[in-house]
């Protein structure tokens, strides 16, 4: 696991400071920022508050960074056993290969929205927890358990094996349908940027489910499918 590593962004500098599983080293916010947290949430803070400038923080983060000037040291979050996660209610999202950090921020955020129990990525060819990663999560990646499989495959088992259903999205299937997987519990798989489900992966799957696209347009960016999806399972359940 990294170090210690900058959040940035009101939301996610909010929601680390609401975790109490938190580690927090540093809190860098402007005078706007400050005033917008307060109103957000009531200090005194876990970690209290250094007044910095835009312009340090641009030097600090990058001045592509949209940091809305708010910036939180902080340790990684721990990585829970599966078996915990489990124990919260919901889906679970499984993401083969995704590798794009904004991608797994907006599922993480599209998974607290639709009340998803966990989503689990790979140790390998998936991005480490990231101030780009938190910030698209918008708050949920201290909501949402991350998980890290180092086998893929025997993770779908796993889940198998604790009562999920494991559906597999890809174009080349059936139509997922939340109707038809009422009562159930599911697990859903989503392949990487472009590659799509691994092989393997894919014949892990107890089924493999496509979405309905009638405007003609092939496929969607994997963060947009899996709002859609969850949405499915939410609608159907």
């Amino acid at each position: 696991m990294r170090g210690a590593h900058w959040l940035y962004g009101v939301h996610a500098v909010e929601a680390a400071l609401r975790n109490p599983a938190r580690r927090l080293r540093r809190l860098l916010l402007t005078e706007a920022a400050e005033a917008s947290l307060a109103a957000r949430l009531a200090p005194p803070w876990a970690v209290p508050a250094e007044r910095a400038e835009g312009g340090r923080l641009d030097q600090l983060l990058g001045r592509e960074t949209v940091h809305q000037g708010a910036a939180l040291l902080a340790d990684p979050l721990a990585v829970p056993m599966l078996a915990a996660a489990l124990d919260r209610g919901g889906p679970v999202v499984v993401l083969d290969q995704v590798s794009d950090p904004r991608n797994v921020g907006a599922i993480l955020r599209s998974a607290a929205a639709f009340g998803a129990a966990a989503v689990v990525v790979q140790e390998r060819h998936a991005p480490e927890e990231s101030g780009a990663l938190a910030k698209a999560a918008s708050g949920a990646l201290e909501r949402v358990p991350l998980l890290r499989a180092v086998n893929l495959a025997r993770t779908l088992v796993a889940l198998k094996a604790a009562g999920c259903w494991v559906v597999g999205l890809d174009a080349g299937g059936g139509r997922l349908d939340g109707a038809t997987l009422k009562g159930r519990r599911v697990a859903l798989v989503l392949g990487g940027e472009g590659a799509g489900l691994r092989r393997l992966t894919r014949d892990t799957c107890d089924e493999v489910a496509g979405l309905p696209m009638p405007g003609g347009i092939e496929s969607l960016n994997v963060a947009a499918a899996a709002a859609v999806a969850l949405y499915e399972l939410v609608r159907g359940g």
